[in-house]
């Protein structure tokens, strides 16, 4: 018999034993299911995750008197290295040097839980309230949805004019409004509202519920004792930003007078490191969900072994007949093999399937990307190939090494 004729007698078989066939099927699907579909979420948790830092602003660092806020590894206790303030002297001074070359934003939290009023609603006092400049808008990927920016005269008078965040303005005005002569009060301050930021969404950083003011009537509206102000730097290129980087670090330097040799003493954040930093702690779980696939295939290979065991008994009859019409040992070897990889390939394909379902639930309620997991799909099939040998392998030698005169004589 030649290749073609195993490999039909193959399928014969697999299709003849349906029962089995679904039951061991099932079995490796779950296995590739876990495999596909943690990794899928994982892929998935990655692209959310860059998504929403990439949505502070493309191509934008900022500089600031402290390191990261949070601490991803392992050492929660470590204390957070903090920095002298950087002053309204310091910010400005780097802002009017720096400013001719790339768009710089000097920014600054007047409050965190203010109130926002118009007519007979309000908001909770959870708003952010900010003061900025021009650049803000710019530098942290804005869109206007209604209305303008600040003017300079604005903002070196402090004028009482504001910015409205999406969900602000939609908590205030509704669905359907226009900001045409619109007063609304800030902690009972009035302000001519004179834009609305577009929505950007859900993500793991919220910037909707805020507001924007200039940054002088913060200031003088929300004086603290030793303020840090943040300065925000846009480059021309976000593949490119280390350049841009290395100017801000040598001017921020000698605004800070600091001596050649010394160590800064201000922190430099882009935002693509803290994603960086989240996917680079999420291998982690990428190698957990491989682990748990890997095991789950080991259980379904002996599940598997076990059932094609099982088959040699049942059809020790139809071995023998085989024998005695002239097949020999390696045709039986070879077609118990083919059933085996078969049946592996039908039940990672319907794993492959329910896996890419199941990640992609997974990835788009948390507001990731649909992810079609090309890599892990191949790593399935792979996987099945592997699993469909090593369980395949003994039935099929057993099977081969019937007699066929016991095995016609057996009941």
């Amino acid at each position: 018999m030649n290749f073609l004729e195993i490999t039909q007698l193959a399928f014969r078989s697999v299709k003849a034993n349906i029962v089995r066939t679904v039951i061991t099927c099932c079995i490796i699907g779950f296995g590739i299911m876990a495999l596909v579909g943690i990794l899928t979420s994982v892929d998935g948790l990655k692209s959310y995750l860059s998504k929403s830092f990439s949505s502070m602003g493309a191509g934008t660092f900022k500089i600031r008197n402290r390191s990261l806020g949070f601490n991803l590894d392992s050492d929660a206790d470590a204390p957070q290295k903090v920095f002298r303030s950087i002053t309204y002297l310091e910010a400005t001074q780097f802002k009017n040097k720096f400013n001719d070359r790339y768009a710089c934003s000097v920014q600054y939290i007047g409050n965190q839980g203010s109130t926002i009023k118009y007519s007979n609603k309000k908001t909770n006092p959870n708003i952010l309230v900010f003061g900025s400049d021009e650049n803000y808008i710019t530098n942290e990927s804005y869109v206007l949805l209604q209305g303008r920016n600040f003017t300079e005269t604005e903002l070196k008078l402090g004028t009482n004019v504001v910015m409205l965040g999406y969900t602000v303005a939609k908590k205030l005005f509704g669905s359907n409004y226009s900001i045409d002569d619109k007063i609304v009060r800030i902690d009972d301050v009035k302000f001519k509202v004179i834009a609305v930021l577009d929505e950007k969404g859900s993500s793991f950083i919220s910037t909707d519920n805020m507001v924007l003011i200039p940054l002088a009537k913060a200031r003088q509206l929300y004086p603290q004792d030793n303020p840090s102000y943040v300065i925000s730097v846009k480059g021309d290129d976000p593949e490119n930003m280390e350049p841009v980087q290395n100017e801000a670090t040598l001017l921020m330097r000698n605004v800070r007078k600091l001596h050649p040799g010394e160590d800064i003493n201000f922190d430099l954040l882009k935002s693509d490191s803290i994603s960086g930093m989240f996917v680079e702690k999420m291998s982690y779980a990428t190698m957990a969900g491989f682990i748990i696939g890997i095991i789950t295939l080991i259980g379904a290979a002996i599940g598997l072994m076990n059932i094609m065991l099982v088959s040699v008994t049942e059809r020790t009859k139809e071995i023998g007949t085989l024998k005695a019409i002239g097949a020999d040992s390696k045709t039986i070897r070879l077609q118990f093999l083919l059933e085996a990889i078969i049946i592996c390939q039908l039940g990672g394909l319907l794993g492959i399937i329910l896996g890419i379902i199941a990640g992609n639930a997974v990835s788009l309620s948390i507001g990731g990307a649909f992810i079609i997991p090309w890599m892990w799909m191949l790593v399935g099939v792979g996987f099945c190939l592997v699993v469909g040998l090593i369980s395949g392998i003994y039935p099929a030698f057993k099977a081969s090494q019937l007699d066929p005169i016991e095995a016609l004589r057996y009941e």
